[in-house]
């Protein structure tokens, strides 16, 4: 599998457990507002991680490390996937799926092979607005759609989440998205903020604080959880 990156320990990927955070090369959508535009645009630039070198990593810390969380790029479109982590989980770890839910075959068969203990599921942005907002242009919406169906009828546990800015989203979107995944567990609001490795730069301004909220009450009535992550 192509492994770019490897955070050692983090406290907020999966939250409740002390995990380590893979990073795996290529995405198929281009958010211009992406943080790891390197990773999506130029993963043969970032150098590889062996993964020998991984393992040798949880191995050594199995003890101590309770989760691993597989994130992107976008994870699915990695061909070994299921076979990197069935050999993770065979170590003890749980399992948190970082994804846009563009490949739902794949995920169905993740989901199936019970290796897989937690989902995080981007929700972009209302249907309408979606190509616009993942920098792709004819979008088969119905594969989002579809792993958005598979999640909320699962068992498996579940977030969906929306880096919301004020160019891409407003009530309407948040209202539109409301009416699509009406009864989800938990769906996180998290603000855009502007780094160094963003894809477009100085292009894109997170909402204002109020507006944020109220976006969080008109979504708590088709939602039972609606939370604001990353907000100061």
């Amino acid at each position: 599998m192509q492994i770019h990156g490897l955070q050692k320990l983090t406290l907020l990927d999966y939250p409740g457990h002390m995990s380590a955070t893979v990073f795996t090369g290529g995405c198929n959508f281009r958010c211009p507002y992406c943080h790891n535009s390197e990773l999506v645009l130029h993963p043969e630039a970032v150098p590889v991680i062996p993964e020998e070198e991984v393992f040798t990593f949880l191995k050594a810390r199995a003890k101590m490390l309770e989760a691993v969380c597989i994130t992107g790029g976008e994870p699915t479109l990695q061909k070994d996937l299921p076979e990197f982590i069935a050999k993770v989980r065979e170590l003890g770890y749980r399992i948190k799926l970082d994804t846009n839910g563009s490949l739902p075959t794949v995920l169905e068969k993740l989901l199936a092979s019970g290796n897989i203990d937690y989902v995080a599921m981007d929700i972009k942005n209302c249907r309408e607005r979606y190509d616009e907002t993942i920098g792709v242009s004819g979008f088969p919406i119905a594969a989002a759609e579809a792993s958005v169906k598979l999640l909320m009828s699962g068992k498996v546990p579940y977030e969906f989440r929306t880096t919301v800015m004020r160019e891409l989203h407003d009530k309407d979107s948040m209202a539109r998205i409301g009416e699509w995944i009406a009864g989800a567990r938990h769906y996180y609001l998290q603000p855009y903020r502007e780094s160094d490795n963003v894809m477009k730069k100085d292009v894109f301004h997170a909402p204002e604080r109020e507006e944020l909220i109220e976006w969080k009450e008109l979504l708590s009535k088709s939602i039972p959880k609606v939370d604001l992550r990353g907000i100061d």
